[in-house]
C-alpha cells in the first residue's frame, strides 16, 4: 500500500521556505499584499500557514507580493 503524502504540509514548507530566503515575516507578506489590495494580515496567514489549506491563489498572490515571479522546487515523494 503507498504511503500517504500530507499535501498540505508540502505547499506549507515551499511557501515558508520562500518567505525565509526572501526575510520576510508573516507581517512584512500581510503588508506587500495589502499593498497590492489583498485583504490579509499576520494571523490569517499564520492561520493558512498552520492549516496548510490555502488555495494556489493564495500562493501565487504572495509570490507576486514577494516579487518572485519563478518558483523551482522539489516535491521529494
Amino acid at each position: 500500500m503507498p504511503e500517504e503524502i500530507d499535501w498540505n504540509s508540502k505547499a506549507t514548507i515551499i511557501l515558508k521556505e520562500k518567505l525565509a530566503r526572501k526575510k520576510m515575516k508573516y507581517h512584512d507578506l500581510a503588508r506587500a499584499l495589502k499593498d497590492m489590495g489583498i485583504d490579509e494580515n499576520q494571523n490569517s496567514i499564520a492561520t493558512k500557514l498552520s492549516r496548510g489549506s490555502f488555495s494556489f491563489a493564495f500562493f501565487l498572490q504572495c509570490m507576486a507580493a514577494m516579487k518572485i515571479d519563478y518558483v523551482d522546487f522539489v516535491l521529494d515523494i
